[in-house]
């Protein structure tokens, strides 16, 4: 506890929940970090750790632990300084009074751990005590029915170790067989697992399935089961899954999960950082370039928050803010560097040390983070930041004079413990190699290049990284555009046309709608206006084609996430200036980012005048009703850029286009934003402002009733004085706007559809388009008023009509730059937008005098005052 400056016991402090499970009142820290102070060359004090652990660690508490964190832990530890004991006393110089006391005691840890397995499928218990085992009164555990796949599948090596030190094989059969039953229950058609299993049944409980927490060393055991036992069969399996990760979840440089029973559905649209390990993985398997792929995505997140948050989106916003100084990417960094030989990589070990000093280290040590966009503590420091961080940050930077014995003999366990590479030889196994199931011939190269010699296939050839590095240098700022998706290219060379890309799709294009229907995307038209896309991979002519479709849906959900970058225009005013208005009526409008800015240009003054065709997509039929006025429009059927078209050819001198969705307002919707149709849009002069419905109305009803209704485009509401020379009289601001004369209107929505979109494990959402073009230039955000969850699983609502290029609305999203709103003023705001749009106006009466006026204000401001005082 690095800010407390004490050591976390068990049930000496408050439960932290599962946390706790790897503590088991066995100087966890200290058996964990023995074999880092041999690789940081500190041999006396690991020789006095050693005499403390003998002395003063004790097994036999009674004490509920995790499996999987007391075998990776502690008995990969006790077997971790066993290895190494043994390799000092043969120098000569160290250990010399050292007789196997680690390797009795991790044989006494390993017969405690035993009884876990005693279960139907040979999958262990999740839990077990230490002292009075499992399903007694007193154990108080084996009630539990599920495991995670690592916590089942990542045994064997210290088993197996366990078993050849000691010539006990009990532990390397158990181990096993747990690896056998998992391989047994794999998904036979995706050859995927899933997260957690049923270890009474087999039945999977979680079928999502990626190579991040909950799977990813049972992956990793089965590479290196191969290499340090030399059974092929874990090769084999190895291989198998492999290709069904590349082929399903490897999105380069993303890897996210999928169903087990439908790989080509992503599960879940975020990714956690203990997937940070698999560029490492890969490195060893010979696939260097998705690593290099992965790993450069990673660290420029890592470059963005100074640490890896525990989960972030795939457009690379913070998802779970935590970091409890994880090593995977230190790990994977230095078989990077092993591998290619790249200095780049020293590069990022050495911003990895520096983070460490400047942000995390404290008094008593290095504090977790508690949130990376703050910077906040956490008064923890788990076991793994000094077995496994400073381990692989010392082996990234030091040469090989500087270890005292070959690191190469070696092979590091999922903690980085040491296990040497001639336990292959000695008391093997005679347990037979699983014939149960067949092997599947994979028609690709996953088998050519396991255990490669790096000095052959990456001879210290810098440029080579570097090369696959180079297009993704701006991944994160550019909020990850996929434009590096494996794509079809044989099918390109052969003549077919590319997979259709969201970005460049048009609903009102039959083609395109034909694609959709080939890729078993459906729409459904909703009340609205809206059309709503549906997939379903069963639909799909081809395998390949609901592939495509899976792409597009993700790509839909992607570009409508991705962060707006460029400046947020400010909201416009269009004001009623004609009797009886008299300036007294103001409404909120949208800007567009076309035609005349009016921040620049001196304000629109015309009459208003309804369009023909209203949805202005067609040359107007009535353009001596629209000459020298300000055209209303309705939004729909067609690109806004067109509507301008189309009334400026007219003679309009303006244009105020309406939404079309009945019953919205500014009061309760963010800033709307027109964008352009991704094409040259200077040839639009005339200026375009934006109404909800609402307000819309408020100038279709002002027409019946008056006919001739003259209204003022500009920046921001003029006052009467400069309208209508007179007595000043106050305007009445009709729309929930308080900030209209500024330059931005934060919007409070954002944020919560953004966590809203967060938590939906499916895809679903609703969306308007973006453009190739807007793309290159910009990160983009979604429309809010089309961010809703749809019903369906796979679901994505786009709006038929403006298709927008650049969406673009004045609000924020929580960003890979920590900026986010504050719930507190968001509701203030929000409370503001409420209170200043709660009076109604009705231009039939007279104004209120303005005594009557200042006493309405006057209790407003109380109210507010009341409701900031409560806190909202």
């Amino acid at each position: 506890m690095p800010l407390t400056c004490r050591g976390r016991v068990r049930g000496q402090e408050p439960s932290r929940g599962d946390v706790d499970d790897a503590l088991g009142k066995f100087s966890l820290t200290l058996i964990d970090s023995l074999d880092t102070l041999v690789v940081l060359n500190k041999t006396k004090e690991f020789e006095d750790a050693v005499r403390k652990v003998l002395r003063d660690v004790n097994l036999d508490n009674d004490v509920v632990v995790s499996v999987f964190e007391t075998n990776i832990r502690v008995l990969g530890g006790l077997l971790g300084g066993h290895s190494l004991a043994i390799m000092l006393k043969e120098k000569g110089e160290y250990m010399q009074w050292y007789n196997d006391e680690l390797l009795q005691m991790a044989k006494q840890l390993g017969y405690k751990l035993l009884p876990a397995f005693n279960t139907t499928s040979g999958l262990p218990y999740p839990r077990i005590n230490l002292k009075f085992g499992i399903r007694k009164p007193e154990a108080r555990t084996g009630t539990e029915t599920d495991t995670c796949t690592a916590c089942a599948g990542t045994l064997i090596l210290e088993f197996a170790a366990l078993s050849r030190f000691t010539g006990a094989t009990i532990f390397e059969e158990y181990a096993r067989k747990a690896l056998d039953f998992l391989w047994e229950k794999r998904q036979r058609s995706s050859n995927l697992v899933g997260v957690t299993i049923n270890i009474h049944t087999g039945d999977w409980v979680r079928k999502d399935s990626g190579v991040g927490a909950g799977i990813d060393s049972y992956y990793e055991y089965l590479l290196k089961a191969y290499v340090l036992l030399g059974d092929d069969s874990f090769l084999e399996r190895f291989n198998t899954h492999y290709d069904a990760i590349m082929r399903y979840i490897s999105q380069p440089p993303l890897l996210l999960d999928v169903h087990i029973h439908k790989p080509m559905l992503n599960a879940r649209t975020w990714m956690d950082a203990l997937l940070a390990f698999f560029p490492g993985l890969q490195v060893l398997k010979g696939d260097i370039r998705p690593a290099i792929e992965t790993h450069e995505m990673l660290y420029q997140v890592i470059k963005k928050h100074n640490f890896l948050p525990e989960a972030f989106t795939t457009d690379f916003r913070v998802h779970w803010a935590q970091h409890p100084l994880r090593p995977e990417f230190a790990e994977s960094t230095y078989f990077l560097y092993k591998a290619t030989g790249d200095p780049y990589y020293l590069e990022v070990g050495k911003t990895l040390i520096e983070n460490l000093n400047k942000y995390a280290r404290v008094p008593c040590g290095f504090a977790a983070m508690k949130d990376v966009r703050t910077g906040s503590h956490e008064d923890r420091m788990d076991s793994f930041f000094l077995a496994e961080m400073f381990k692989y940050l010392y082996l990234l930077f030091a040469d090989k004079e500087d270890i005292i014995f070959d690191i190469e003999d070696y092979i590091f366990t999922t903690e980085a413990h040491l296990l040497p590479l001639w336990l292959s030889t000695t008391n093997q196994s005679m347990s037979k190699k699983n014939t149960t199931s067949e092997y599947t011939e994979l028609d690709d190269s996953n088998f050519d290049w396991t255990c490669p010699n790096t000095q052959i296939l990456f001879p210290n050839d810098p440029l080579y990284a570097q090369s696959i590095r180079e297009p993704l240098k701006n991944v994160v700022d550019k909020s990850c555009p996929r434009g590096i998706i494996r794509v079809r290219e044989e099918s390109f060379r052969s003549g077919a046309k590319p997979p259709l890309r969201a970005r460049d799709f048009m609903a009102t294009n039959p083609e395109h709608l034909e694609i959709l229907k080939k890729m078993g995307v459906s729409l459904i038209h909703l009340k609205d206006g809206r059309v709503q896309l549906v997939q379903h991979a069963i639909q799909a002519a081809s395998s390949i084609d609901a592939e495509d479709g899976l792409r597009f849906m993700q790509e839909m959900i992607e570009l409508s996430s991705q962060q707006q970058k460029e400046q947020q225009l400010p909201p416009r005013a269009v004001q009623i200036v004609s009797h009886p208005f008299f300036g007294r009526v103001v409404l909120t409008a949208g800007p567009a980012q076309f035609g005349l800015d009016l921040s620049k240009h001196k304000e629109t003054r015309g009459f208003v005048a309804s369009s023909k065709p209203y949805n202005g997509c067609s040359e107007l039929t009535n353009p001596e009703a629209v000459m020298g006025k300000i055209a209303l429009i309705q939004r729909g059927q067609c690109m806004f850029a067109e509507k301008a078209r189309n009334i400026q050819n007219a003679g309009a001198i303006g244009g105020i286009v309406i939404d079309d969705n009945e019953g919205s307002s500014s009061d309760t919707a963010p800033l709307f934003q027109m964008a352009g149709d991704g094409k040259d849009t200077d040839d639009i002069k005339i200026p375009m402002l934006f109404l909800f419905s609402k307000e819309g109305s408020i100038i279709l009803d002002a027409i019946r009733e008056y006919e001739e209704v003259e209204v003022l485009l500009s920046d921001k509401a003029k006052d009467r004085a400069a309208i209508l020379k007179g007595k000043m009289i106050p305007s009445y601001i009709i729309n929930s706007n308080p900030e209209m004369e500024n330059e931005e209107q934060p919007s409070s929505e954002n944020d919560s559809q953004n966590q809203s979109a967060e938590q939906m494990t499916s895809i679903s959402q609703e969306i308007d388009l973006i453009d190739q073009e807007s793309l290159e230039e910009t990160s983009l955000n979604s429309h809010p008023e089309s961010l809703s969850p749809a019903d369906t699983d796979n679901a994505a609502s786009v709006s038929p009509s403006e298709q927008n290029s650049n969406p673009a609305e004045n609000h924020e999203t929580t960003s890979l730059d920590g900026e986010c709103t504050d719930l507190d003023n968001q509701l203030q705001e929000q409370s503001e937008t409420e209170e200043d749009s709660s009076p109604n106006v009705s231009w039939g009466k007279k104004v209120q005098p303005i005594d009557s006026i200042l006493a309405d204000w006057n209790e407003d401001i109380e109210a507010f005052e009341m409701m900031e005082k409560d806190e909202l």
